[in-house]
């Protein structure tokens, strides 16, 4: 199938800082694919590419096989949509929501039936009177989202829109950008560092690092099998053990901690050798915490609780090893009454759910 978009060989230089790096990615017709990383990350920058708001040092981005290059960015039908909600402050709701259609010559009929529709996508009806300053963030950042699709663009893209909102705010305006990208099946291109925010609405998920896209891929995917350090530390929280790769079958490895306990069967990620230094990543939720002292359970390694923080349905455990790693197991909230901080544990893991990574720290085992 055909992308809708694709983006080929972008790069971006000001003057001598690369900020986008010989990027290559396809979008398809009505997905919902989000660019997540952290801040200088090159994320915005592609994004404002697209748009024509930005110029492309090399690379092509094509639009249903046409490039998009040659044409300005008035004139690429694509809607926009930005953190600060520019919206026009004189105008009331309805007249912003049209201005772009009066932009286009539409007929007055027309714009006056598109504008109550956009209106009813958003529920803002019955708010089409008032001015920006008399709506809530929230509701100021649904018109600018009715103006951007007012148009019928062919593709939206939507820069860090709700980093301005409050957690609960925030999650609404969530729902609602979901609800209305299933109605009305716009091609959505999203811009955030919140990796939550980026699981919760994308259908694919672009990480992004230094310029470059590190993984592209399903939320479960990037979260379960991360193809660099870097995505499994950005994507879900992360704990990283440090040991000493003794062998390798079968795309297996087995390790040693600085302890000297050694386990088996540990996903590699890449060409690892025998004897250099890793890290074994190790999700908070797949770590058991056990206070039996006499005997280490399979996989297991010993280490003594420093802190435990109750939080509702989980409790938070950071068990600090003999090598002062600290990691943090992620409990049912009920039934660990008997974990206190200077307790001696043992933390154990299903070894099917460690993959390893080379590392550069070193330590002597």
């Amino acid at each position: 199938m055909t992308p809708l978009l694709s983006i080929r060989n972008i790069r971006k230089k000001y003057g001598h800082v690369l900020a986008v790096e010989d990027i290559n990615l396809d979008v398809t017709d009505g997905e919902f694919l989000t660019f997540l990383g952290p801040s200088g990350s090159g994320k915005s920058t592609l994004l404002y590419m697209i748009a024509g708001l930005e110029d492309v040092t090399s690379g092509e981005v094509l639009f249903r096989d046409s490039s998009l290059l040659a044409i300005p960015p008035h004139k690429r039908n694509i809607g926009m949509v930005f953190q600060r909600y520019t919206l026009i402050p004189h105008m009331s709701v309805e007249q912003n929501i049209a201005f772009p259609l009066r932009v286009r010559n539409w007929a007055k009929d027309r714009i006056a039936e598109r504008v109550a529709e956009m209106l009813r996508l958003v529920h803002l009806e019955g708010f089409g009177g008032r001015k920006p300053s008399q709506l809530s963030g929230g509701q100021q950042q649904r018109v600018a989202l009715a103006r951007a699709l007012s148009y019928d663009p062919g593709i939206l893209l939507m820069d860090e829109p709700l980093a301005a909102l409050d957690k609960r705010l925030k999650e609404e305006i969530q729902d609602e950008i979901k609800r209305i990208h299933r109605e009305t099946g716009v091609t959505i291109l999203y811009v955030t560092h919140d990796q939550e925010e980026a699981l919760r609405l994308s259908d694919r998920v672009a990480v992004f690092n230094q310029g470059r896209i590190e993984q592209v891929g399903l939320g479960h995917e990037l979260y379960e099998r991360p193809q660099s350090r870097f995505v499994a530390n950005f994507v879900g929280n992360s704990n990283f053990v440090s040991c000493k790769v003794t062998g390798i079958s079968n795309g297996a490895a087995s390790v040693r901690f600085p302890d000297g306990t050694s386990i088996d069967h540990i996903d590699s990620h890449g060409t690892i050798p025998v004897g250099c230094d890793a890290s074994i990543l190790v999700r908070p939720e797949q770590l058991t915490v056990t206070l039996d002292q006499a005997s280490s359970a399979a996989g297991g390694i010993r280490g003594q609780i420093e802190q435990v923080t109750y939080l509702g349905e989980l409790v938070e455990v950071a068990v600090r090893t003999s090598w002062d790693d600290v990691l943090t197991a992620r409990l049912p909230g009920t039934g660990t009454h008997h974990l206190s901080p200077g307790a001696d544990c043992s933390l154990s893991w299903p070894s099917r759910h460690g993959i390893i990574f080379k590392d550069e720290q070193s330590f002597s085992a």
